[in-house]
């Protein structure tokens, strides 16, 4: 996996014009710090390996020296994009090794899964996991040892969580030290803790001036190809280690998100065998966000919003981990447990939009959002398929897939902690007896707010209606793959996780396309456009039952999907003042979700009478007319 990432980045950085010898001028710190770790480290493996029984008495304490001073040496060189994310990769195989007492656990049937054996493995640093998922399993740091198959010719091996950050952190610093320059690099990084906030008034982010970005006064020569490659704002972005960090901590929980999702969605099904019960769940997991999105939104714009980040994470790792345990013992314990992990997620949402202004300038609103929505897309593209694998693969076993879930949350939380955001000054809170009148002036302050700006609380009703076939899909795709579908191509449920890759693989495309080329087009046309396309993708998926036609409709619902969400997020961000934010996009998700919600409830209910791909059909059709009326509503229609 490491190694993979060192050639993925080398591939990447010479595809977009990037010399390789920029990696001789790379400025890190503590460098001798870096050999002796690695010294020790691999030293220690060595001579255990020559039976030095001396040094194998000390290896805990070895080992657990050499892990130790690489993640800190990584850490100290944390403004170089992608190294923070190697030192956290570095600190979890550093932790698995320490919770064995200097070995490295790995799980049998993983192994077995690649086409290896035991008896393939190193001897002096690998141990084998326990094959059952009890207590001995997790003492021992299953979650985060090699579990993670990868059967690919001619290097098939297993792979730990760790290894997966490490690999990643090293492709993102190797490419991006391809492409620039360290006084470049140098440049985008802001990680320090300076005493700059943002204000009610004014986000006083103090940016600096982004090098190589465009023509400058007096120029009318055209940039390099390469040049301008490096300018674009996806690399930019992708070279701002705070940014980067923030991206990645996304990405990591979602790929968590959609092994739980598919997990969830197979064993609810699985237990009850009833499309209403299994529609219940995605309804529990909808419901706070008609009841309690308002309120968590008012206590977000008052809270930091760094601190309700890492909160938000660390919470919903406890809950995702006793959703298996729910489901043994009594299948109606799983809703109140999935209405908890949204009313935390509630708390996450406005203020991962909050902090946006904050992470990114002005000119790169579009395209950060536009990645933002591409991490959850490469999480449908990647998650969704491996998520299918391995629920199959796992059986009886399923649980795994919400214990892994959580350790993602932890480690997205663990990102965010490490960087910088800006904290928003804000005035002194009230005095305890107006408390209450204070909270509700400022919930009301956010409704009048949105209320009162035709091209927000517009495009807000239109959302409503036209993202109900959002709630269907989500409540009905799994019931939809094991009994409308042809299953003789695909069977289920690696059919249900295809489908929820070809959306993801429709986002991409979006995704990457709002972002390219958004900034040339009227926002309210991409949003009306989104919504009649997608409600049309939407009837031919539920009018199929071929699998491959089913597919295509679904690439092209992923694809409208992003196409209206990326400016529609971005037109929030633009209009609505910080001190508002999670208010105003909380009260927007009240009423968005509300509809997803009573989609989510009424769709149960048709299932049970009718077929599942009808009932689609009929929303998806909803959702085409909601672009159309869109269409007719200048607010919306206009919007640039």
């Amino acid at each position: 996996m490491i190694l993979l990432g060192i050639v993925l980045g080398l591939f990447v950085g010479l595809l977009l014009g990037g010399r390789p010898q920029r990696l001789l001028d790379v400025r890190l710190t503590w460098v001798g710090l870096i050999f002796m770790a690695l010294a020790i480290r691999l030293g220690t493996q060595w001579a255990i390996g020559e039976d030095y029984a001396s040094v194998d008495a000390l290896r805990l304490p070895l080992y657990g020296t050499g892990f130790g001073l690489l993640a800190l040496a990584m850490w100290l060189n944390r403004r170089q994009p992608g190294l923070l994310v190697v030192a956290l990769g570095v600190a979890v195989n550093g932790l698995a090794v320490a919770i064995n007492g200097g070995w490295m656990p790995v799980w049998e049937p993983s192994l077995t899964a690649v086409g290896l054996s035991p008896a393939d493995l190193n001897v002096s640093f690998h141990r084998p996991l326990p094959n059952e998922f009890g207590a001995d399993f997790f003492l021992r740091g299953g979650p985060i040892a090699d579990i993670i198959p990868l059967p690919l010719p001619g290097l098939a091996n297993v792979a730990s969580l760790g290894d997966v950050l490490i690999g990643a952190g090293m492709s993102w610093f190797i490419s991006t030290t391809l492409l620039h320059a360290p006084a470049e690099v140098e440049g985008y990084i802001s990680l320090g803790r300076g005493p700059r906030v943002a204000t009610e008034t004014g986000l006083g982010l103090e940016r600096p001036v982004v090098l190589g970005s465009g023509l400058g006064p007096g120029l009318s020569q055209p940039l390099p190809v390469g040049a301008r490659v490096r300018g674009h704002p996806y690399i930019r972005l992708a070279t701002d280690a705070r940014f980067a960090s923030f991206w990645l901590a996304q990405t990591i929980s979602s790929f968590g998100d959609r092994l739980h999702q598919v997990a969830l969605a197979v064993l609810v099904y699985g237990i009850t065998g009833s499309p209403l019960a299994t529609g219940l769940v995605f309804l529990a997991a909808t419901l706070p966000n008609l009841l309690l999105s308002p309120v968590a939104g008012t206590l977000v714009d008052r809270w930091d919003h760094k601190k309700v980040l890492i909160g938000s994470d660390v919470v919903r790792a406890g809950l995702v981990v006793l959703l298996p345990f729910a489901a043994a013992a009594e299948i109606v314990l799983v809703y109140p447990l999935v209405f908890a992990i949204t009313a935390v997620s509630l708390f996450f949402r406005p203020a991962k939009v909050a902090v946006m202004p904050r992470l990114v300038g002005k000119d790169d609103l579009l395209a950060a959002n536009s990645a933002i929505w591409t991490a959850d897309t490469l999480a449908d593209i990647g998650g969704f398929p491996l998520a299918g694998l391995f629920v199959a693969f796992l059986g009886a076993d399923i649980a795994l897939a919400f214990f892994v879930d959580g350790v993602t949350y932890l480690f997205s939380g663990l990102l965010l902690a490490a960087i910088f955001i800006p904290p928003v000054v804000r005035s002194a809170a009230p005095v305890l007896g107006g408390a209450m009148r204070t909270f509700l002036a400022e919930l009301t302050d956010g409704w009048r707010f949105l209320r009162g700006q035709p091209p927000l609380i517009q495009n807000t009703l239109v959302s409503a209606l036209a993202q109900a076939s959002v709630g269907v899909t989500l409540a009905l795709t799994v019931v939809y793959a094991r009994d409308a579908l042809d299953g003789r191509l695909i069977p289920y449920p690696q059919n249900y996780a295809a489908i929820e890759t070809a959306i993801g693989v429709g986002n991409l495309v979006g995704g990457l396309l709002v972002g390219a080329v958004g900034n040339r087009l009227r926002k309210g046309w991409l949003v009306v456009g989104g919504f009649i396309v997608m409600g049309v993708a939407t009837v031919l998926f539920g009018l199929t039952g071929n699998v491959l036609l089913a597919l295509v409709a679904a690439s092209v619902v992923g694809i409208a999907n992003l196409v209206y969400i990326i400016p529609t997020q971005t037109l929030f961000i633009e209009l609505t003042p910080a001190a508002l934010m999670g208010r105003v996009v909380s009260f927007r998700s009240s009423l968005v979700f509300g509809s997803m919600m009573g989609a989510m409830a009424l769709s149960g209910l048709l299932a049970e009478m009718w077929p599942v791909g009808i009932v689609i059909a009929g929303f998806g059709a909803l959702t085409a007319l909601a672009g159309v009326v869109g269409a007719f509503l200048p607010a919306v229609r206009d919007v640039r």
